[in-house]
């Protein structure tokens, strides 16, 4: 049974001015750029095919291949997917390896192995454990389905460069830090790591106006 704590519309701004109140790096974002989006998506088969579309992408590379799939297929569902050829999917701008992540996990759940609702049900440690036992889910696309699809209070993915080096940047660190020094940084905005990572990020897609 599920017991992380979750934010939503109703409490996001607050827990904004609470993580500010305590680290003036965060408030100084806020200050320059205002408060970060909410980001949110569905928690849909679409979602999880847009989140292995961005690995390892620009967020706009990953966006045209989603629009490009949309336009082949209308609607993005298992069934769909799995009657296109991999050719199809190149012409989609697939690479190889994410016509067969994306081909494997539309078998996941048009099979039944794979109950995208219930997932809303577990706590992070058992919907970790059960997404990155498919192919193409690694810790990264758990992160963006946790914090994004199910709104968990306390994720921080270290695997997130533009995160990384929003952190560097706004901490003032060396390019060189490693990860394990940032995660010693950010739990320092726990139980919020989550809103943390979004006022990060929404720095530095300010910063570089995106």
């Amino acid at each position: 049974m599920v017991t992380e704590t979750c934010f939503n519309d109703a409490n996001f701004i607050a827990i904004c001015d609470s993580l500010a109140a305590k680290d003036e790096s965060l408030k100084g974002i806020i200050s320059k750029y205002g408060y970060p989006p909410l980001w949110k998506r569905a928690a849909s088969f679409e979602t999880l095919i847009h989140i292995i579309l961005e690995q390892q992408v620009s967020v706009a590379a990953a966006l045209a291949a989603l629009n490009k799939l949309k336009q082949k297929i209308k609607d993005v569902t298992p069934q769909n997917v799995l009657a296109l050829s991999n050719e199809e999917l190149k012409d989609c701008y697939f690479s190889r390896q994410k016509i067969i992540y994306a081909k494997h996990v539309a078998a996941e759940i048009y099979n039944g192995n794979l109950d995208l609702d219930g997932l809303s049900m577990l706590d992070n440690d058992a919907i970790r454990a059960r997404l990155t036992k498919m192919k193409g889910i690694g810790n990264w696309s758990v992160d963006v389905y946790l914090m994004m699809v199910l709104q968990r209070c306390d994720i921080f993915p270290l695997g997130d460069i533009a995160l990384m080096t929003s952190v560097k940047e706004t901490k003032g660190l060396p390019k060189e830090s490693a990860k394990e020094f940032i995660a010693t940084t950010a739990a320092a905005w726990k139980p919020y790591q989550t809103i943390a990572a979004f006022i990060l990020w929404h720095a530095y897609l300010s910063k570089r106006k995106r």
